[in-house]
Parts: C-alpha cells; sequence; structure tokens
C-alpha cells in the first residue's frame, strides 16, 4: 500500500537536451524552418510539461535516442 507524502517542493527533472536537439535539428541553421521548428518545441515543451506531471503518453516515437555514453551531463 502506497502512502502518499506532501513535500513543499517539486521533483522535476531537466528535459533542456530534448527541446534543444529536436528543434535544432528541424531547423538546420534555415530561415525557412524557423516555423517548423517552434512547431517542434512547442510539441516537445508540451510533452516535457505532462511527463512532469506523470501524465505524458508517448506517442511511440522512434527518433534518435539523445543518450551519449561517455558523455559528462
Amino acid at each position: 500500500m502506497a502512502t502518499e507524502h506532501r513535500c513543499p517542493w517539486r521533483l522535476s527533472f531537466s528535459y533542456g537536451r530534448a527541446l534543444q536537439a529536436s528543434t535544432i535539428k528541424k531547423w538546420n541553421g534555415k530561415e525557412e524552418n524557423v516555423e517548423a521548428a517552434r512547431a517542434i518545441l512547442r510539441e516537445r515543451c508540451k510533452a516535457n510539461s505532462e511527463a512532469s506531471l506523470g501524465k505524458y503518453v508517448g506517442k511511440g516515437e522512434t527518433g534518435p535516442r539523445l543518450y551519449v555514453e561517455g558523455y559528462i551531463y
């Protein structure tokens, strides 16, 4: 049986890398890709917000993994 414990703070994770990687890849430094990159950023922000609340239901994303072995975060 789980016991609910309320804390005066929020526990969250940093999703910055996921936000940046997909947005920058879509943008690719080209002016014509700005709106598409913004759409990706909004989509990822919404997903990250839902994830921080425990409400995210994945869409079966198959994009590249962002984990890099040996990378110092």
